[in-house]
């Protein structure tokens, strides 16, 4: 009924951050791996991760196009996780009728 599976999955996250970017990236590995299975995921353990891009955007902003100019960051990142995932198996559940 339990199993475990090893795969890796590639996510991607933006921020004003480099600290949100990841994290942004980060949380969405749950609804990847959740939109691979139809099984029931009991645990996602990340076991490695590796950054295949890392980008950031710099922008000039001014108030009224004038006044107050301040330089703005965007960062993007993509990631490869490499995950081990337990999984329960809800094929091999067996239902009594009452």
């Amino acid at each position: 009924m339990k199993e475990h599976l090893k795969t890796s999955v590639r996510v991607s996250g933006r921020g004003d951050t480099k600290q949100k970017a990841i994290a942004d990236a980060l949380n969405s590995v749950q609804r990847t791996v959740l939109k691979e299975s139809s099984n029931i995921i009991l645990r996602i353990e990340p076991l490695d991760v590796e950054v295949i891009n890392a980008t950031v955007k710099v922008t000039k902003e001014k108030f009224l196009f004038v006044f107050f100019p301040r330089d703005r960051e965007f960062y993007s990142v993509v990631l490869d996780v490499a995950l081990d995932v337990t999984l329960l198996n809800v094929q091999e559940i067996r239902f009594e009728s009452v």
